[in-house]
């Protein structure tokens, strides 16, 4: 009895000491990439939606509520200057699968348009593209993404799914292909290319109302032109009509949908639906692969306009519409973080949280903020230089293994994600192309002081905007910016004018000679050095333009997902439940899609 009993107490000491091992034995270098399943952690990686570093209260908010992400940073560490690879959705999230900037891949634009806007166009992840998914599939991880995608769907035909989660290593998804915009909810003012909406729409009431003019005249004798020519004149006027209103027209039908795997589960989807169908399908992937090892990347719809919360939030917090829907993100959070104990996961489970980029300072309703709140930095989403667009929240937890309440101020990135769970999960990073980012298990770990990044250069489109220079020998964060954006009004500290900043054109200032902070004494960025102020100004000046110039040898052409004719919506291309055009259906309580009637 005694025996057994000893063997009983030992089996959990035994299991609690694996991840201790696994992480000494990576550190070190001595794991094969063969090592079993049992010495392979569970890997979460939670990601929010436009959510600011000052909205964490483990951040420095003391008025918005976020009791379990707050408790997920003390139980690990926690970075301070965590930094996105770019200031919008789309690119931030391509750099983040790939540990590599999202130029390379052509996920990032030259001017134009930022970020995908339509599930049916062409543009997306290329499929030479290499995910952190894919290698962790290869070596024997069941890999779930479920919540935002925004990485494209189809190339070719509405089949294809080129792009599609389940094309870049993941073998389970459920959740939106595309992004929550305000066109999403009927109630909401449009935001898929507005302008442009407004500006066709503006074209087909003149032309309609022209072609009437002809019409009337005709009629009354005061023009002479054939009927056949106002005809005429007609079907080119609706033809015009329908060309742009069978995209722009059902904005929310055609982006607003929810996938499981390759098939189409609501169209429209019901936003009052939608955070517990995600809580509930990532409690349940947790359980259905306790067995492990998994990675499951949760990537969350919140806070991205338009906020939706449910009633249990609504009008809780001291921030409005906005503050709501973080404290219901933080509920949501706790509840996924309580499966992974429940399940017997904690020590076992490599957890991270982030957001894709700063939060959005120009999201406004006439005086409520709709958008976060990005601490003491300047800027925010949108704006690839200035600290407030790029620097986001990284939390890390590994009982056991990482030590609690640690925080590390060191310079790191969202494409350091890439290789760490590569490294943890006993792979290897392509050796065939440029990666970006490095392992942090030595820094998380505390084997290394200081960070892998000398230098770390921040892009908006393919414009670089600013580089960062950690001067080792002396703990001294320079940011050298060459291009910011012009604020409107000016003064203001945001695009309000524009609804959100450029990276290029008469909406930016090129600096000559370039601004230049020292983050380790100016965080916020707000008095730029001088050669009189700052004797090193142009020894700095110069190694950080060497540093770039150096960089910019490492850049190769690639095919632009973002051009003009990727970005298109095309009919062909387009998810569909049912027959198009009349695509739409509803998920039942067990997750069955119902069409209408049915």
């Amino acid at each position: 009895m005694r025996s057994a009993a000893r063997r009983g107490l030992a089996a959990p000491a035994a299991r609690d000491s694996l991840p201790v091992l696994l992480f000494l034995c990576l550190l070190l270098k001595t794991c094969e990439p063969k090592t079993a399943n049992a010495f392979k952690p569970n890997i979460l990686l939670i990601m929010a939606d436009d959510l600011g570093i000052g909205d964490l209260s483990c951040y420095g908010n003391n008025t918005l509520r976020t009791p379990n992400i707050d408790q997920l940073a003390e139980e690990g560490v926690r970075l301070t200057q965590h930094l996105a690879a770019a200031p919008l959705c789309t690119p931030s999230r391509a750099a983040f699968l790939t540990g590599r900037h999202s130029f390379r891949s052509g996920m990032d634009a030259s001017n134009g348009y930022r970020a995908l806007q339509w599930n049916a166009g062409s543009g997306g992840l290329p499929e030479n593209e290499t995910t952190f998914a894919r290698i962790l599939q290869q070596h024997g991880y069941a890999t779930g993404l479920i919540g935002k995608w925004h990485q494209g769907v189809n190339c070719a035909s509405r089949g294809d799914h080129c792009h599609h989660p389940l094309n870049h290593g993941f073998d389970y998804f459920y959740g939106m292909p595309f992004t929550l915009t305000n066109d999403c909810d009927p109630g909401r003012p449009p935001e898929v290319d507005a302008a442009l909406r407004a500006q066709l729409w503006g074209y087909t009431q003149f032309l309609a109302l022209g072609i009437l003019s002809v019409a009337a005249g005709q009629t009354c004798g005061f023009i002479s032109v054939s009927a056949r020519a106002v005809t005429g004149m007609a079907g080119v006027g609706f033809l015009f009509f329908i060309s742009w209103y069978s995209s722009f027209g059902f904005v929310r039908r055609w982006n607003c949908i929810l996938m499981r795997n390759h098939d189409v589960t609501e169209q429209p989807m019901v936003l009052e639906k939608t955070a517990s169908l995600m809580l509930k399908e990532a409690v349940s992937y947790i359980e259905r692969h306790k067995h492990g090892p998994f990675l499951l990347f949760l990537s969350l719809l919140h806070v991205h306009i338009p906020l939706v919360t449910t009633s249990a939030f609504l009008g809780k917090s001291q921030h409005g519409l906005y503050g709501d829907n973080v404290e219901e993100m933080d509920w949501l959070v706790g509840k996924v973080l309580n499966a992974i104990e429940d399940n017997g996961l904690k020590n076992s489970t490599f957890t991270y949280f982030t957001s894709d980029h700063g939060g959005h300072l120009e999201a406004r309703d006439g005086h409520s903020q709709l958008g976060g709140w990005n601490g003491i930095y300047k800027g925010g989403k949108g704006m690839g230089g200035w600290e407030g667009g790029i620097r986001v929240p990284g939390i890390f937890r590994w009982p056991g293994v990482l030590p609690a309440g640690r925080v590390i101020g060191e310079p790191t990135s969202l494409m350091d994600v890439f290789p760490t769970v590569v490294q943890l999960a006993g792979g290897e990073v392509p050796q065939d192309r440029v990666i970006d980012g490095h392992s942090l298990v030595p820094l998380l770990q505390g084997a290394e002081a200081r960070s892998a990044h000398e230098f770390l250069f921040h892009y908006c489109g393919q414009h670089l905007h600013a580089a960062r220079w950690h001067q080792k020998d002396s703990g001294s964060v320079w940011k050298v910016h060459y291009t910011t954006p012009q604020f409107h009004p000016e003064g203001a500290g945001a695009c309000y004018g524009r609804g959100i900043c450029p990276c290029s054109g008469e909406g930016v200032t090129h600096h000559r000679p370039p601004l230049l902070f020292d983050l380790s004494r100016d965080p916020s960025e707000a008095r730029p050095l001088t050669p009189d102020s700052e004797p090193l100004y142009h020894a700095v000046i110069a190694r950080v333009g060497a540093a770039v110039s150096e960089h910019r040898q490492t850049l190769s052409p690639v095919p632009q997902q973002f051009s003009t004719s990727n970005i298109l919506w095309k009919p062909w291309l387009q998810p569909c439940c049912g027959h198009f055009p009349f695509c739409s259906c509803h998920e039942d309580g067990d997750g069955t899609p119902q069409m209408p009637g049915l």
